[in-house]
């Protein structure tokens, strides 16, 4: 089985590139603007662009007020919206209904209990992401820290939404994610980076290599 991949953050055209020919079935773009990897609207829109039919271009958003979230949608052409903060699945269901695009909850993983909460977006969410959750510490983002949490906690687990596996995932360590996950889908961003916000385009062909031959 291929394991279809996400790759997120892509801030260049080196690197959408790469995911594109590589097999990459997202293609990721962040509106967060204490991240690294954040990209304005109008780079957005060209790497957006750069998206053949077949790959979903997906935004990420954390708490994005009603102002900001129009004003990217209206000029990034977007397959799926990611929320990777605090939305509730209220949220969750008003940003979906106003901009009719698909929606993928991110959910923030450190315990077997913080996966309960992935029922409550059932009926709002068009899919999860579980990602470790962040460090206790000021300058950890929502995601991207490069830090996996235990896999062994989803192994069995079914939940209601299609989800896909984030955190502290590489080509070194992919194969045993999946095999303890099970995971049929996962999200890579600092693991393919040769610094902060930086995608090589080298590592982000050898991970997608990598889940082409799980």
């Amino acid at each position: 089985m291929t394991v279809a991949v996400k790759i997120c953050g892509i801030g260049d055209p080196a690197a959408m590139t790469a995911a594109v020919e590589g097999g990459a079935r997202w293609a990721g773009l962040v509106f967060y603007e204490r991240s690294p990897r954040h990209v304005a609207p109008p780079l957005a829109a060209e790497l957006a662009r750069m998206v053949p039919t077949g790959i979903r271009t997906v935004g990420l958003f954390v708490d994005p007020d009603d102002e900001y979230l129009a004003s990217v949608v209206t000029r990034v052409p977007l397959d799926l919206i990611q929320l990777h903060g605090e939305e509730t699945p209220a949220r969750v269901a008003a940003i979906r209904a106003a901009h009719a695009i698909p929606v993928m909850k991110a959910l923030k993983v450190g315990e077997p209990g913080d996966l309960d909460r992935a029922a409550a977006y059932a009926g709002s969410a068009d899919r999860l992401l579980f990602d470790a959750r962040p460090p206790a510490r000021v300058s950890a983002l929502p995601g991207g820290n490069g830090i996996p949490f235990d896999w062994t906690i989803l192994a069995g687990r079914s939940f209601p939404l299609p989800w896909m596996l984030s955190g502290g995932l590489t080509a070194a360590n992919l194969g045993e994610a999946v095999a303890v996950s099970g995971a049929g889908a996962v999200d890579v961003s600092s693991g393919v980076e040769d610094r902060p916000g930086h995608k090589d385009p080298a590592l982000v062909r050898a991970f997608l290599a990598e889940a082409a031959r799980l």
